[in-house]
């Protein structure tokens, strides 16, 4: 790995509660973005459980 990105922002998910870090296709968004993926975004995460898990399913 040339070099780590050891300064970009990071924000915990909504659906799941792991932290997420910031991304370029986030960029114009960044203040709207609430989850960590599209699985978190529509449920699927807590479909299965029936409850969302903080421990990300570990």
């Amino acid at each position: 790995m040339a070099h780590r990105k050891p300064h970009l922002p990071e924000k915990t998910c909504q659906a799941c509660g792991r932290p997420f870090a910031w991304r370029k296709k986030w960029a114009r968004d960044w203040e709207n973005v609430r989850y960590c993926s599209d699985a978190c975004r529509t449920g699927r995460h807590s479909a299965a459980t029936g409850v969302a898990r903080k421990d990300g399913g570990r």
